[in-house]
């Protein structure tokens, strides 16, 4: 009982985990797909190849159902320092030099890109706040169609 108690409980949380991805989405702004039903909400999956980029799956509403994929990637800003000074130190003597970098805190933009099975193409740009995992952008498609982009 107690394996399938703690089995239940890793299901719940990687469906938890999954559940963080389906906050992002698109909504229809204007063209076709906003004509034909203006309250579409397209739903995005997303995985993480690092901190600032990663894939992302989703599918167009009807007429034609297209599976798409992509890319998304974002610019986090951070700041180099280099320090070089002379030392007295007999452990350092002759001169000091050191490196760091830090990440700057603010708004960090980025890009999505993706392709669809029938060619379709979305690009669009958004921003986030540092530290923070939810954002605002706008997206455009090859068949006249622009999107928010709300995660």
């Amino acid at each position: 009982m107690t394996s399938r108690l703690a089995l239940a409980l890793i299901t719940v949380t990687a469906l938890s985990a999954c559940g963080a991805n389906s906050s992002f989405r698109l909504y229809p702004l204007s063209g076709p797909i906003a004509e034909q039903n203006p309250s579409t909400a397209i739903p995005i999956s997303i995985t993480e190849d690092s901190e600032t980029s990663g894939q992302i799956w989703f599918k167009l509403p009807k007429p034609n159902k297209t599976k798409c994929s992509g890319t998304w990637s974002s610019v986090q800003p951070r700041v180099k320092t280099h320090e070089r000074g002379l030392s007295l130190k007999l452990k350092d003597l002759g001169g000091s030099y050191k490196n760091s970098t830090e990440d700057v805190g603010g708004v960090n933009t980025g890009e999505v890109y993706a392709v669809c099975k029938d060619g379709t193409r979305l690009q669009g740009t958004f921003i986030m706040g540092s530290g923070t995992q939810s954002g605002t952008g706008t997206v455009t498609d090859t068949r006249g169609n622009s999107y928010k982009l709300l995660f």
